[in-house]
């Protein structure tokens, strides 16, 4: 699976993906293009997004920014010296102390490495995160969608991306997620800049405001 290299890149795909759905050209033209989202790969990366499992973003930040007032940089030794006690106090539930413990361990004992990860096809990567506790195609599908740019990622488990295929009326009212699923191949190989387009009018439509 390709990368997306460059935001001018993105910027061609969403016109492309426009051509594919004139339904999407709308949206750009009412709210302009989608910002080309970006997380860096890394592990506090990966504990942000363990967070905003089930809950709003908002929600989820509150608990990052809690954490990284304790221990000021967020990485795998600094997070496991703190006691359930401590990241309760950051809001942290007791299966978020659970999961970002298994993740920090399985890092700081050398059973997985993030840099190495960066190098693997999309499959790979899925494949070597998936068997951790607490982290489900969800979270690798944001993973490798905003912090490594894969170009073909739909998450059918995101609960915005749903709602903004039906509230564009980009399918039946009464179609089912396989069928949005089938749906959204019309952008293969470009699934992922879809997707940022569906964020964007969700986002925009609620005016929800993002840091």
């Amino acid at each position: 699976m390709n990368k997306i290299q460059s935001e001018t890149e993105f910027k061609h795909l969403c016109d492309w993906c426009t051509e594919k759905e004139p339904k999407l050209e709308t949206v750009i033209q009412q709210f302009d293009y989608p910002p080309f989202w970006h997380r860096e790969a890394n592990f506090a990366t990966l504990i942000l997004t363990i967070l905003e499992q089930q809950v709003s973003l908002a929600s989820a930040k509150a608990a990052y920014n809690m954490l990284l007032a304790k221990i000021k940089t967020v990485t795998p030794e600094n997070l496991l010296r703190l006691s359930d006690e401590e990241l309760r106090v950051c809001y942290f539930s007791r299966q978020k102390i659970k999961y970002t413990r298994i993740l920090a361990a399985e890092i700081v004992e050398g059973h997985l490495n993030l840099e190495a990860l960066k190098l693997l096809d999309e499959p790979e990567i899925r494949k070597r995160l998936i068997h951790l506790k607490g982290i489900g195609n969800w979270t690798i599908d944001m993973y490798v969608l905003m912090s490594l740019h894969f170009s073909d990622i739909f998450p059918p488990g995101d609960l915005a991306t749903i709602k903004a295929v039906y509230e564009l009326e980009l399918i039946p009212p009464d179609s089912t997620k396989d069928e949005i699923i089938d749906y959204m191949k019309r952008f293969s190989p470009y699934q992922s800049v879809a997707t940022y387009i569906l964020w964007h009018y969700y986002i925009k439509k609620r005016n929800l405001k993002l840091e």
